[in-house]
């Protein structure tokens, strides 16, 4: 149904349903009133639907449609596996407690009306889910198990809590250990269960890819791509022409370079540096891909739908087919290449003091790498600097300039949380053969600080020039995060001021304190914790972590979507300006880009944590029966988390601690034993025993190493 019919539609409903003299009706009464004949109560549900969600009507638990009750709210259904779930509502601090009994049938995910309950403990509101608004839930990936007369999928997401029933005629044919995606064809209640059609054969549980494929699938990340996106990227050059240069910034005797991980394939960031006088003139010159990639394109709509490439483990899945992310948008060396550069003239004290935005044409220098530019500028390395001599002075100058800006972004108050990325090494089998926390050093390190200061100059330009654009936006804590960790810290003789509203340099101040203490690792990771996530939106609310008020992501169009989005209506100002019908145009589109840009960020993330997970599972497999020593990660009511020296966690269960009952101190974050009164804490060093896996789970147990048991393994370069 049209936009503007169905709003029209929506407030004639409002206006019968919130009279004075109405009663509440069911769909066919309600439909008899409105004179709405029966081919056209689908559309009449779909507007009733609508108002459901925007909680301006309710929904009786027979079905009949009326005002809304205050008691009866509207939000996100999140199950456990336990089978008890809660409601999020929008705009609300606290969530809604669910009962099995009380979920309605309702699937993790699942938008839905509940009615508020009296809590039956006092502590936390319940309530009961009366209507499911919309399922968010159509396929579901996970283990296939037949039986004689029938099978059913036990779902790869536990938050779902119900197998799927599968007869067999709908089967496809799937055997027990088969990983296969289910299409919901019914989603039963809270006495039936769910009902599906097979619609796909991943392949066997110990095949290998599969289990990665389970996660990509499961998360429904789109991995090929449709056939008109392939017919278009047909179309795409596969050098830069005469006439795509015409009208830029020749920047081609211009040395740059650029400067990545060695196995990295989308090369979109190249950096330039000569020093003028009392000023450096640092240039980050980006990868044109919106030339290649136009508005409303089958190209730009499927960038839409993926907002972001997905580095797994064991592949790229990438945002723009490989032809240009690969290709002709890559900054290959020696070869000519379209940019957006923006060209900075940076002082002695890290200040921007002038800057130009450009359409260019590049041609870089050489591929460099963070090992080799590390060993120039930090290990001063002979044989590097001998085979990169040309190189060397403007490497150097970079480091100086990067030392510069670090230091500025430190002193204005910028959070650094140095918590080490897992690097995980496989063979050519996918089989995961080492692991460990994976380094930064001064050539990581410089390049962050390029592409920070160029995003922070582009976004503060345009909120000043006051025209539509896509920021990246970091909220500053909430008040009660702030001083609950203010109570916590003074116990360790710590403090932090200004908790109502608090500075991010006050938060930075407190991670210099801790560094090198007992407790660092505790008190870094609840301050962490302490902290919202990162999002984009349209307005420039600026950036807590960074402390700073203008931030975007300008650096990475080949696999970000925001980027190529700001990159468009940078190119387009630059072109003559942006006209009033060009602004109402990206007005209008903004911010559901933004929102479905943070969406499938938070997807990508949570594809590799899980996917990382399942190697280290399949790693661990090896190592059951050895003992290691680890960091107290994390403690929850049911055991405690504990990390490994490569990056590695497991758990802990409260049950498998046999010396005492257990308790979980939520206050001070503590297991306390409750008749030895011994602790548990955060950050606390802990010898461990790797007792069992569960790849399906993506589950490590260990048990606490007890000294007269077991031979404690030291070999932690490869464990």
């Amino acid at each position: 149904m049209e936009k503007e019919l169905l709003e029209e539609r929506k407030q004639i409903i409002m206006d019968i349903i919130h009279s004075d003299s109405y009663v509440p009706m069911k769909l066919k009464e309600l439909a008899i009133v409105l004179n709405v004949p029966k081919a056209d109560r689908e559309e009449l549900k779909e507007v009733l639907d609508a108002l459901l969600a925007d909680g301006k009507i309710g929904i009786s638990k027979k079905g009949k449609y009326g005002k809304p009750s205050s008691n009866i709210l509207v939000g996100k259904y999140e199950g456990t596996a336990k089978g008890f779930g809660f409601v999020i509502v929008d705009g609300e601090e606290e969530d809604i407690f669910i009962s099995e009994s009380n979920a309605g049938g309702a699937l993790n995910g699942d938008k839905v009306q509940v009615a508020l309950r009296s809590s039956r403990t006092g502590k936390r509101r319940e309530g009961e889910i009366i209507n499911i608004l919309e399922h968010a839930v159509t396929e579901v990936v996970g283990l296939f198990q037949k039986n004689k007369n029938f099978g059913f999928v036990i779902p790869d997401n536990a938050k779902i809590g119900k197998d799927i029933f599968v007869p067999l005629e709908k089967s496809k044919g799937a055997v027990s250990g088969h990983k296969v995606v289910v299409r919901i064809s019914d989603y039963g209640d809270d006495n039936r269960k769910p009902e599906g059609v097979v619609k796909e054969i991943i392949g066997h549980v110990n095949d290998p890819g599969t289990d990665i494929l389970s996660v990509v699938k499961g998360l429904g990340i789109p991995m090929e791509f449709p056939d008109e996106v392939m017919r278009q990227t047909e179309q795409v050059p596969d050098e830069v022409s005469g006439k795509d240069i015409a009208g830029r910034v020749d920047l081609r005797n211009v040395m740059m370079v650029t400067i990545d991980g060695e196995d990295a394939k989308d090369l979109d960031d190249a950096v330039s540096l000569t020093v003028e006088e009392d000023k450096y003139i640092l240039g980050v010159h980006i990868a044109d891909v919106s030339d290649y990639v136009t508005e409303n394109s089958p190209l730009d709509k499927e960038a839409v739908k993926r907002g972001t490439s997905v580095y797994l483990v064991d592949r790229v899945i990438p945002m723009l087919p490989h032809k240009l992310s690969n290709g002709i948008c890559s900054l290959n060396a020696g070869v000519d290449r379209l940019a957006l550069s923006c060209i900075m003239e940076i002082d002695r004290k890290g200040n921007v003091v002038g800057h130009k935005i450009a359409e260019t044409v590049v041609n870089i220098n050489k591929r460099m790498d963070y090992t080799t530019v590390n060993k120039i500028i930090e290990q001063h390395d002979e044989q590097a600097i001998a085979e990169n001599a040309q190189l060397v002075d403007m490497l150097q100058k970079m480091n100086e300039l990067a030392l510069i800006l670090r230091a500025k972004r430190h002193k204005r108050g910028s959070i650094d949380f140095d918590f080490p990325e897992t690097k995980i090494l496989l063979d050519e089998k996918g089989v995961p053969v080492e692991i460990k926390p994976y380094e930064r050093n001064l050539a990581t390190k410089l390049i962050e600080d390029f592409m920070l200061i160029a995003n922070e100059t582009v976004a503060e330009d345009y909120f000043w020039q006051e025209l539509p654009f896509v920021y990246r936006t970091h909220d500053n804590p909430d008040v009660e995060k702030m001083l609950k960790l203010s109570l916590f810290i003074n116990n360790f003789g710590y403090a932090i001021k200004g908790e109502q509203d608090i500075h991010p340099k006050e938060l930075q101040k407190l991670l210099e304190k801790i560094e090198g203490t007992k407790e660092e690792v505790l008190i870094s990771r609840l301050t962490l914790r302490s902290m919202k996530q990162a999002r984009y939106t349209t307005q420039c609310s600026g950036h807590f972590g960074l402390a700073t008020k203008y931030y975007c992501h300008f650096t990475s169009p080949i696999r970000r979507y925001p980027d190529l989005q700001i990159h468009r209506i940078i190119k387009e100002n630059l072109h003559g300006g942006l006209s009033e019908k060009r602004i109402k145009h990206y007005e209008a589109i903004l911010n559901e880009i933004a929102n479905s840009a943070s969406v499938t960020e938070r997807r990508a993330d949570e594809a590799e944590r899980d996917t990382d997970k399942i190697k280290k599972v399949e790693y661990m497999e090896k190592h059951i029966g050895e003992v290691f020593e680890g960091v107290i990660s994390s403690i929850t009511t049911w055991g405690i988390y504990v990390e490994l020296q490569n990056t590695i966690e497991g758990m802990i269960r409260v049950n498998d601690l046999l010396d005492d009952y257990y308790y979980y101190d939520e206050d001070n974050y503590e297991m306390v034993g409750k008749e030895t009164g011994r602790t548990f804490k955060l950050g606390q060093k802990v010898s461990v025993e790797v007792a069992k896996t569960d790849k399906l789970s993506r589950q490590i147990d260990f048990i606490l190493y007890e000294p007269e048991e077991g031979v404690l393994n030291t070999d932690n370069d490869n464990i």
